[in-house]
């Protein structure tokens, strides 16, 4: 060896090292407690990740298919969920394959942990081919990295996370890289990731607008070359929405208007996609110039509208048509992930800190880049894909789930730039903003400026600390339940799910919007007075009343609701009796 060759120093392989971050990530990405507890005890993070596994339970055990009803949830007859079946099918398949080996109690909680984990594994390999696609292999393992710091995806992902967004994430993001690679091909892909995500739920409505926004609007300005990919996207829609309606939707439903699931008011405009591809496909040659297209479009477009408007005029006020102002003041507008961002700041709330600034900054970034920079394409999709998410966001935190999976696709190469301008000689200034712009969009690191906001002004905080909330739904809390004879309950709304999933008892209340009488009964029973209570106690025909002492209910009137001051040990009446149960739930059993 050369003597100048010897004394050299040895170069690091800066590709095996990002993998090495990767993998250091992912294996230190959830706590290892929480992957046990989901496993040995079906922990879950939210209520409808609970309600989700009892769906899965009522299909194996031999529930129809077609019947969504949760018979235990105001019984007899049971509340029609708007869920997908399409959701149920894989974790019910993974649950029954692996019973016979491990047994049923186990095989739910190995599959409840690891099947979201399952998922993140396609939405990196997804992320990655579309990123090393547009952006270069620096990028794409970049941004992967950047997963695994987002936590916007991370609360999507975790242990025990089996409800739909983390699948409409994917759908979505495999929708985005879609129509960045255009072509027949890729739109027909598109299309049927499109309808997949209509299928599973209408959260990414507002995305599959401007998708088809995004290709109609780019055939009337080039023409030609960008039909393949907009007759692609429509067949795939067009196709995909009926054949999947079809697949999970009793026949004798076919013809029900629902404005909270997949149904024929968005069929309609599934239908209306469909057509203005064909019809743009049948008259292209003739439609030469972008005025001619431009004509068509509008014209679709206010038949596609008009038509929407006139034959679903009840689908024009949202998903909830119809709810009561109690039910939507005491509980819809109550929930975290409908809470607004000015309501957020008013509650001192500082971990949102963690979730906005890195949209925000994604969302700026990715339209700057479209303006100015190259790749134009990919980041003019990215930036489509981010918008309504930041907008909708501020109305609605929950609007930032799906938003929350486009922040990698923007900080991969981000990161990127900025380490190729970190190792030019004279890039000055933009050496550092792109190093700044890049760590900003890591989430993590927002943790800190949360955890100062807590620190400098504990006392802003006035939203219901969610610790009581989770202490009460827990596996050990709502176990015990399950030694007392079946019978009704009435328990605050947040406990139905866990109460199902844990016990053999019916429900009176769940958080679903379709349950409005049980919504109304767990507000005014137990925000109520005690003449509220036994109207209520009675109605239903309740059994066991249970409170959680940590999160009381809204009280109705001046005075706390009665259940509130009997579980203080304030009240007493002769109709309860105590039931002596561990855990920090409050239990009586109804006597008269």
């Amino acid at each position: 060896m050369p003597p100048a060759a010897a004394a050299s120093p040895a170069r690091i392989d800066t590709r095996a090292f990002l993998w090495l971050l990767v993998v250091l990530s992912l294996a230190t990405m959830h706590a290892p407690q929480d992957i046990w507890d989901t496993i040995r005890h079906l922990r879950v993070p939210d209520t409808d990740d609970a309600m989700r596994l009892v769906e899965v339970r009522d299909l194996l055990a031999g529930q129809g298919w077609y019947d969504n009803t949760q018979y235990r949830f105001l019984a007899p007859e049971g509340v029609a969920s708007h869920w997908s079946r399409l959701v149920d099918a894989p974790i019910t398949g993974l649950i029954w394959a692996l019973t016979p080996l491990a047994g049923r109690s186990l095989a739910e909680g190995l599959i409840a942990a690891f099947w979201p984990m399952l998922l993140f594994g396609l939405f990196c390999a997804l992320l990655y081919r579309g990123v090393r696609q547009s952006f270069g292999d620096r990028a794409a393992i970049l941004a992967v990295l950047a997963a695994t710091q987002t936590f916007g995806i991370a609360i999507q992902f975790q242990p025990g996370r089996v409800d739909h967004h983390n699948v409409q994430i994917l759908a979505m993001l495999g929708l985005a890289l879609c129509l960045i690679s255009g072509g027949f091909r890729a739109g027909l892909i598109g299309g049927g990731l499109a309808a997949l995500s209509l299928a599973v739920g209408l959260e990414g409505l507002p995305y599959l607008a401007l998708a088809a926004l995004y290709l109609a609007g780019d055939w009337c300005w080039r023409g030609r070359p960008a039909l393949p990919c907009l007759a692609g996207f429509g067949l795939g829609l067009g196709l995909g929405a009926p054949l999947l309606f079809a697949a999970q939707t009793a026949p004798a439903l076919w013809t029900a208007t629902h404005c909270d699931a997949l149904s024929p008011p968005w069929l309609w405009l599934a239908a209306g996609g469909l057509g203005f591809a064909l019809a743009a496909a049948a008259l292209g040659r003739r439609l030469a110039t972008p005025g001619s297209r431009i004509a068509l479009a509008a014209l679709c477009g206010v038949l596609l509208i008009g038509g929407f408007a006139r034959a679903f005029p009840v689908c024009l006020d949202g998903p909830f048509p119809g709810m009561p102002a109690l039910v939507r003041d005491h509980w819809l507008l109550t929930v975290n992930e409908m809470a607004s961002l000015p309501k957020s700041i008013a509650q001192g709330r500082w971990e949102m800190l963690i979730f906005y600034p890195v949209i925000l900054l994604a969302t700026l970034a990715a339209t700057w880049m479209a303006w100015r920079g190259t790749q134009r394409r990919a980041w003019s999709v990215t930036a489509l894909f981010l918008w309504p998410g930041l907008i909708l966001g501020i109305f609605q935190f929950r609007g930032l789930y799906i938003a929350s999976g486009f922040v990698p696709l923007v900080a991969g190469p981000v990161i990127d730039r900025a380490l190729t301008f970190a190792a030019a000689p004279g890039a000055g200034l933009r050496r550092w903003g792109a190093l700044a712009l890049g760590g900003c969009l890591i989430s993590t690191l927002w943790l800190a400026t949360a955890g100062l906001g807590e620190w400098l002004a504990p006392a802003s905080r006035t939203a219901p600390d969610p610790a009581g909330a989770l202490a009460c739904q827990g596996d050990a809390a709502v176990r015990p339940l399950a030694a007392l004879p079946a019978g009704t309950v009435l328990a605050p709304i947040f406990l139905g799910p866990s109460i199902l999933l844990r016990t053999p008892h019916t429900i009176v209340a769940a958080p679903y919007h379709r349950a409005i009488p049980g919504l109304t009964a767990a507000i005014e029973g137990l925000g109520g007075t005690q003449a509220d209570l036994d109207r209520m106690l009675d109605a239903f025909r309740v059994r066991y009343l249970v409170a959680c002492p940590s999160r009381p209910a809204d009280d109705l009137q001046a005075e706390p609701a009665f259940a509130t001051r009997l579980a203080r040990g304030e009240v007493h009446t002769d109709r309860l009796e105590p039931v002596a149960l561990p855990g920090p739930l409050e239990v009586w059993r109804v006597v008269r």
